[in-house]
Parts: structure tokens; sequence; C-alpha cells
């Protein structure tokens, strides 16, 4: 059942990307980029896809030559084309990449997050600037189960963790800042999990429908206000500082490079990240290129 959940919900990802093809094929496989092209890859959620058209677009307008392999998969996946070289620069999240690299990592703020993301990267591989935009995992439930067991705080639901069902993308029950960690930090553990999507529509859909009673959704996902959601308040800090900067190979990050990627990561702030899911998830679905397009012209970039 969760590997037909996750297919269903990779599908409907891709689909709502404007992606296709393969993932695994996506990633690269062990092929080296090209020495004169920086290769942009993304993860399988149109956020994701939208960075990664955001840092391709400003580039190539420079004149670096850029090619794209987009909606890869998860963290877990396209981390490894990174490594080998298939990759050259990806969109990622300051925490839950420091927990990837070092799983016993205990930072959780802003800049105790980024100097230990920084020291804690594999050879080869570093971050450019931080940009102020923050876009974590939380916790969600619906208005109504929020009422009926007054919760506000993830304290609030430890109490009934063992009556519902949790619903998330399937790697949110290893990694250390899912499941485990809910488990560690507030002693919460659910009836059950169901392997959903990566805050996607499918996700919604079981909170909506009481298929599950708790999920993983993004701060910045607009189906949170749109369905009058409540996001549960994370005092022990399960999810860290979480602000959106580039992932690349050293041997790609030019000086020109740097400035491009780094002139991104200064205009680029939570409401700008807000803003621009609301358009994507608008009823006429822009594709994510027009949208990055349209934004770095709007900030003169």
């Amino acid at each position: 059942m969760k590997r037909i959940a996750t297919a269903v919900a990779a599908v409907m990802l891709l689909s709502a990307c404007g992606g296709g093809g393969d993932p695994l094929s996506n990633s690269g496989g062990n092929n080296p980029a090209p020495t004169d092209t920086i290769v942009v890859g993304s993860g399988n959620f149109p956020e994701s896809r939208l960075l990664a058209e955001i840092y391709a677009e400003a580039l190539s307008a420079k004149g670096v030559k850029v090619s794209k392999k987009l909606n890869i998969g998860n963290r877990e996946l396209y981390f490894k084309g990174v490594q080998d070289g298939s990759i050259d620069l990806i969109p990622e999240y300051t925490g839950v990449l420091l927990k990837h690299v070092n799983k016993n990592a205990t930072e959780v703020s802003s800049d105790e997050v980024y100097t230990a993301l920084k020291k804690s990267l594999p050879q080869g591989l570093t971050v450019l600037d931080k940009s102020a935009a923050e876009d974590k995992d939380a916790v969600v439930v619906t208005k109504q189960t929020a009422a009926q067991y007054s919760l506000k705080t993830l304290d609030d639901l430890v109490p009934y963790c063992k009556e519902m069902v949790f619903g998330g993308p399937p790697e949110f029950q290893t990694r250390p800042d899912g499941l485990p960690g809910l488990k560690e930090k507030y002693k919460c553990e659910f009836k059950s999990f169901k392997a959903l999507d990566v805050g996607g529509p499918v996700t919604v859909a079981g909170l909506k429908d009481g298929t599950v009673q708790a999920a993983d959704l993004f701060t910045t996902d607009t189906a949170i206000t749109t369905n009058e959601f409540v996001v549960l308040e994370d005092p022990k800090s399960v999810f860290a500082a979480q602000n959106v900067l580039p992932l690349i190979n050293e041997k790609k990050a030019s000086q020109q490079v740097r400035d491009v990627l780094n002139g991104i990561s200064k205009k680029l702030d939570t409401k700008a990240l807000l803003d621009l899911n609301a358009k994507l998830a608008s009823p006429d679905k822009p594709e994510p290129d027009k949208v990055a397009k349209d934004w770095l012209a709007s900030v003169g970039l």
C-alpha cells in the first residue's frame, strides 16, 4: 500500500509541476555534467521547481550556459546526483539539508544552522548565501480538529497522538526531523502513518476527508490558508530554521555564478515566496518558468 500511494503521489506531483518522465532517470545517474554547463536540478514539488527555474533563468540571462533536470524526487535521491556531479545546482533548505548530512546536528536557529551546514557538507559541495525566505515542515490539522482537541501547539497534540493517523511523504517516517523527532522531543507516537505526497494535493485531500487527522505540510503552502488549516506551533524545535539557499558544486561556483545566486538570495524573503506559490496555485496555472521570469524582472534581476 505504501509503495502504491507513493507512486500515485509521484505521478500527481509531476503532473502538477508540469514535468514528466522517470524521476530516477532525470537525476542524471552517474553521468557528470558538461564542464561548460551548469545543470540545475529540483525536488519533486512545485516550490522547488520554481526556485530552480529562478536560478536557471537568472544565470542564463547573464550568459551562463544552463540545462535543467527537474522533478527528480526527494532529497535522498537528488543529493546523490549532486554528489556524483550529474547535477551542479539545486535549491535547498538549511535545516533539513543539515540533518541530511549530519543526523546528529542540534542547531535550530537560522545563523547556527547555516554555520553548521557549511562545515558539514561533503568535500566538493558548498552552499552560497542564505535568503531570508523560510519554508518549514509543519504538523498541520484542520480547523475542526484543532477546535475539538483545543490544539495550538505540538505539546497540546501529545495526549491524542495515539488516536490519530498521520499523513506525509514516505521519508517523513525515518528522517530525524520527521516522526523520530516528534517521538524523541514530544513523546508523540501516532496510531499509524499513511504515505501520501510531498506537501501536495494528496495530503491536502487526506486532511479534508479525514483519511488522516494530522499531516506534514510546508508553511508556505497556500492550501493552509485556503482550507483554514491550523499549523501547530513547535516550541521544542523539531523543525529547525529552513532558509532557502543554493547548494552547488564548488567547481561550478565561479565568481559570476556566486554573484548572480547571492543576488537572488538578497531579494528573496518569505513574503515573496508565499506570493510566488500563490501565483503557481492560481486558477490559470502558469508555468513555473514564466512565474520565475516575471519575479526576476520585478526585482531587477
